[in-house]
């Protein structure tokens, strides 16, 4: 019992250390200009405001960067699920030479760090004709979040056992009716985990959007846009905080929405 009280008590320790962030993040949010940059730090505001949301909301192209990322996010999240799915299959049910070749390469893939790959993949894109488009983005945050979910979605298609498809197939079944009406649904919650951590990269990135989108602005997208409020003679600390609050509401509702399947998911995955 009382290591049990000594594990919660770690846990709310560190759950409050991760949410404090967030926390001051919305409180500059709600302070006005001068609250925010007095040396009286307090973690309480006495004059709330909503000056700084509704200097952004209305600020030009804000709805329009808004839309750009939830287009790049979902659409790399529905190729992404689609793609390592059938990856995973291909990797899990079927005998081929160089598979653990691979799968090694899904890993060794992962460990390279992304800074090193941008100037490459900026001469790619440029080869392309994709500079500047929205496409560039979905792109490369796809090639990005690809082998993380082939990998992860292995253990999930693993997990399922043949005989399932072995009988629907022998009561009639095609090898796609056992693909998406037997298996499919039973790899949901690995799809849900990794859709999770998909959405999360390709609606954070910073770094392909900055390089990428160079002069098209109606492009860009919601980090990249932040710069804005970045100024040379002094910052715009409560834009910032307004907006950064704004971005990260569509995340927290995406997790929101599936965090059910993902905690499914990730059990799933720990045991496969």
């Amino acid at each position: 019992m009382r290591g049990r009280w000594i594990a919660n008590a770690v846990a709310l320790v560190v759950a409050l250390l991760t949410a404090f962030p967030l926390y001051w993040m919305a409180l500059s949010a709600l302070k006005p200009a001068g609250e925010i940059q007095s040396l009286d730090v307090r973690p309480w505001t006495a004059h709330p405001t909503l000056e700084n949301f509704v200097r952004v909301l209305t600020g030009e192209g804000f709805a329009r960067y808004l839309l750009n990322s939830a287009l790049v996010a979902l659409a790399v999240v529905v190729l992404s699920a689609l793609i390592a799915f059938l990856a995973a299959v291909a990797v899990t049910r079927f005998n081929f030479r160089f598979r653990t070749t691979v799968l090694i390469m899904f890993l060794i893939a992962q460990m390279v760090p992304v800074e090193a790959l941008t100037i490459p993949l900026f001469f790619v894109v440029r080869d392309l004709q994709l500079l500047n488009t929205l496409g560039a983005l979905v792109l490369v945050q796809l090639a990005f979040s690809l082998p993380f979910a082939i990998w992860m979605m292995r253990g999930f298609v693993a997990a399922v056992p043949e005989a399932l498809e072995e009988a629907a197939m022998i009561d009639g079944a095609g090898r796609a009716t056992v693909l998406w009406r037997i298996l499919f649904p039973l790899v949901a919650p690995g799809l849900v985990a990794t859709s999770v951590f998909s959405f999360i990269t390709a609606w954070n990135d910073f770094i392909f959007a900055r390089t990428f989108i160079i002069s098209a602005k109606d492009n860009q997208t919601l980090p990249s846009a932040l710069l804005v409020f970045f100024k040379p003679d002094e910052n715009d600390w409560g834009g910032i905080m307004a907006a950064s609050t704004l971005m990260t509401i569509p995340v927290l509702i995406f997790f929101v929405v599936v965090q059910r399947r993902l905690v499914s998911g990730l059990g799933g995955a720990v045991k496969s």
